[in-house]
């Protein structure tokens, strides 16, 4: 076969398809060196976007057309500010509800101000860091800002955003980013030319028009006969393949990291033996109670698990006794009023929660900040179905600081969801023995309906003062398998652990 018009001695043919032809000569027509930016190129060609920017990249895979890429970020407001730019900031307009009623309102009546439960507790935090709103019950203004104050920081920068001005607060902005009424938006804008190479070929209409592909219609009418059909051109780039690929499961767990990661969380690690004592008893979970039950922990024979230190297990038992902690007068709470058994604080099992983790973290650094996460695998005595194995893998976190609230939980929850593509998410009051309040969030599987997924709370005092800790500390144990089924689109478990080639590289039948 002759090497087409255009293709040096030796070389592999260069062919194209229609789209692909008619775009290099547009691109050739232009002066050389000269940029045309993506959308100017289909405008120009009559082609859809997206058959533009297709034909374009295999283009350039051919190395017969160049791009040159601008990335912009841009300040803008979300739906959520712009609504809050034309009705007023939450702040705002409580402040304007309150002008209005000099007496005072009993917080229980803030509905009628028009704010739902997020903006009015967001509102009376922000008046009174500001000074506005006067301490104690009912609520009422401080005296002196009836009177119309001056814009707030937060209102000109949304005014700065909306009118597209650079003049913004980069620490006020990130306060907005915080409350979701602004965003950054990046665009990247791809410019195209020739290369020397796509401008030495000849025009489209001097080209033969090559068959690309054999099918039903040109084999029954024998169009092949008259015709050739466009050969592989080995130059182009082909995706990179290597002998081995992580299991899906392994490789989801991987972004899920780095995902909190991201958040500014760091990761830990803990035993899979554990003792009763850090799988439990530390989490004032009381011995030989019904609450322990619900870990169905597997215990471990032959062993001999290593006491924890002394000193800790004496505040521990303590909490658990209802007696004050060693150096204190007052009891913690009353405790669970039973004799706590230090052997079975021994007792080896096989982790049934990643919360271990989490006490050991703060046994050994009570002092806060804390952002701490561990993804690792738990047992317990379940009977197998779609939803449940006897190994899984649990994420476990902890935040802590002053004023940390059930708030950045629920925060925390929702931006671990969006991250991975969830946009459905449920949260209710629940109970687990070591948080107080306790909350559980739940996401819709598409065959499963609704499944619990992220449970999670604020430490009790019993936990966290026999620890040293003096900061609330919210923690989580999320069921990271059951997160990553709805992530995946497995409706069974079971699946996650299966090393069957055919089904993970999606080959079988």
């Amino acid at each position: 076969m002759d090497a087409e018009p255009g293709a040096e001695d030796g070389a592999t043919p260069v062919t194209l398809s229609p789209s692909e032809a008619l775009l290099l000569d547009l691109l050739s027509a232009a002066p050389p060196g000269t940029l045309i930016a993506e959308e100017e190129v289909a405008s120009r060609s009559g082609l859809s976007p997206e058959a533009v920017r297709g034909s374009l990249q295999r283009l350039r895979s051919k190395h017969l057309a160049v791009a040159e890429e601008t990335s912009t970020s841009t300040p803008t407001l979300t739906a959520r500010g712009r609504a809050a730019r034309s009705a007023g900031l939450p702040e705002r307009r409580l402040w304007r509800w309150l002008r209005e009623r000099v007496d005072g309102v009993p917080a229980e009546n803030l509905g009628a101000a028009g704010l739902d439960s997020e903006e009015r507790s967001a509102a009376i935090g922000i008046l009174r860091r500001r000074g506005w709103l006067a301490p104690g019950v009912p609520l009422r203004l401080v005296p002196g800002v009836g009177d119309s104050p001056a814009p707030l920081e937060e209102e000109r920068v949304m005014e700065s955003i909306a009118s597209g001005r650079d003049d913004i607060d980069p620490k006020v902005f990130r306060a907005l980013q915080r409350r979701g009424l602004a965003q950054v938006e990046r665009t990247t804008t791809r410019r195209w030319r020739a290369s020397d190479e796509g401008r030495r070929l000849p025009p489209a209409a001097s080209a033969p028009t090559l068959l690309g592909a054999v099918s039903s219609a040109v084999l029954s009418s024998g169009a092949w006969r008259d015709r050739s059909f466009r050969p592989y051109d080995v130059r182009a780039r082909v995706p990179f393949l290597t002998g081995a690929r992580p299991h899906p499961y392994a490789a989801w767990l991987e972004e899920f990291e780095e995902i909190l990661i991201g958040l500014g969380f760091e990761q830990a690690e803990g035993p899979l033996l554990e003792t009763e004592f850090w799988n439990s008893d530390v989490l004032f979970m009381p011995q030989e109670h019904p609450a322990r039950s619900i870990h169905d922990a597997l215990t471990v024979r032959g062993v001999e698990g290593r006491p924890p230190p002394s000193e800790l297990l004496e505040r521990v038992v303590a909490a658990h006794e209802g007696r004050p902690i060693p150096g204190t007068a007052v009891p913690i709470s009353p405790g669970w009023r039973y004799p706590y058994d230090r052997a079975v604080a021994r007792r080896p099992i096989l982790r049934s929660q990643t919360t271990a983790v989490s006490a050991r973290f703060l046994a050994a650094r009570p002092a806060p900040p804390f952002r701490m996460f561990s993804i690792d695998r738990n047992f317990r005595h379940e009977a197998l179905d779609a939803s449940h194995h006897l190994e899984f893998a649990q994420c476990e976190g902890i935040l802590g600081e002053e004023g940390i609230t059930l708030r950045h939980l629920v925060g925390v929850f929702r931006a671990l969801a969006e991250a991975i593509g969830i946009r459905e998410l449920k949260i209710r009051p629940s109970y687990f023995p070591f948080t107080e309040p306790s909350i559980e969030g739940y996401v819709r599987h598409p065959r499963l309906g609704w499944i619990e997924v992220f449970p999670g709370g604020l430490f009790r005092p019993e936990v966290l003062v026999p620890l040293g800790v003096g900061v609330p500390v919210a923690a989580w144990g999320i069921g990271i398998a059951r997160l990553a089924m709805v992530a995946l689109g497995i409706s069974d478990i079971r699946d996650l652990y299966q090393d069957d080639l055919a089904r993970l590289t999606g080959r079988e039948g």
